[in-house]
């Protein structure tokens, strides 16, 4: 069987620069089957899912429904949920956790203020997160199956041996490319995953580092900055997760230059262009073929620091 994510897989069409953008993540748990638009068409509120979509527009928060892979509970509306949040920004990560009993709770908080990184208002329920990384996996069958056929299985074998931080998500976007996940408090993306690698990629995020094979990106930073980032990792060999920075991106589609700065004083001019992938292949399965745009890094520059 065809699928979008063999043909991606088959072009061995690039990884970085494809990340979900996110400064902060919302993610609260909601068992049972979901729809494309699972915050909005799953047993959620269909209230309350648009009124957290109207309340993140525009806040660098994206918010998403979870489930454990344990699919025995999907047939109960649960009386308490779990839900997280987690900010991304370098320097400045933090999950918080609360267990709630009505999710119209997540619209009195400062949706502006989280997505900045500044988790105020949160109140006494929540207290910061102190276990293992979250590892969310794209399953939404109803997005693509490919998620479903390849993201559940590796869900289900993630919890199974152990990872305790291990959800399903909704959605993080980049169908072609799965079984995709999402390491938090990070964010970074990864994709064409497989148990084996994810547990490398949980043993560095635990020790604050971060692993670039199969890695898509930042959710931090736009795409220009997701490919740059990782092309100085490449070059450098720097894995501390947080001792890059996006400080500039300079310019319009289809080329920027990026600074990445690091926490050392050193920085990288990074050029970035925007290319369409070739031959057409499917963004998602079933639909019409198309040539998705793909960030290509030209070139990395470091200039001479500045003399006084």
């Amino acid at each position: 069987m065809s699928t979008c994510a063999t043909t991606s897989r088959d072009l061995a069409e690039p990884l970085a620069g494809t990340a979900a953008t996110a400064l902060t993540w919302l993610l609260i748990e909601q068992p049972g089957p979901w729809g494309a638009d699972a915050v909005t068409g799953s047993r959620l509120d269909p209230a309350v899912g648009r009124a957290l979509t109207r309340a993140a527009k525009d806040t660098g928060v994206r918010v998403a429904l979870i489930r454990r892979p344990d699919r025995s509970a999907d047939c109960h509306r649960p009386a308490r949920r779990r839900a997280f949040l987690a900010h991304t920004r370098p320097g400045r990560t933090w999950i918080r956790t609360a267990t709630l009993t009505d999710p119209a709770d997540l619209l009195e908080p400062d949706l502006s203020a989280l997505g900045a990184g500044d988790p105020v208002g949160l109140g006494p329920a929540w207290s910061r997160y102190t276990g293992d990384p979250l590892v969310l996996v794209c399953t939404n069958g109803k997005r693509d199956r490919c998620c479903a056929l390849l993201g559940r299985p590796l869900a289900a074998e993630l919890a199974a041996s152990g990872a305790e931080g291990t959800w399903e998500i909704t959605h993080i976007g980049g169908h072609r490319f799965s079984p995709t996940l999402l390491v938090l408090p990070y964010g970074y993306a990864y994709g064409r995953a497989t148990a084996r690698t994810v547990h490398e990629v949980l043993a560095a995020a635990r020790e604050g580092r971060v692993v670039t094979d199969g890695c898509r990106g930042r959710s931090t930073w736009e795409r220009p900055g997701q490919a740059a980032d990782l092309a100085v990792r490449e070059l450098t060999g720097e894995t501390r997760a947080d001792a890059l920075t996006v400080t500039a991106v300079e310019g319009t589609a289809p080329a920027w230059t990026v600074t990445v700065g690091h926490t050392d004083g050193r920085r990288w001019e990074v050029s970035v262009t925007q290319a369409t992938a070739t031959p057409p292949r499917p963004e998602s399965c079933g639909a019409a073929l198309g040539s998705p745009a793909r960030m290509e890094v030209s070139g990395i520059r470091e200039p001479a620091p500045a003399l006084f």
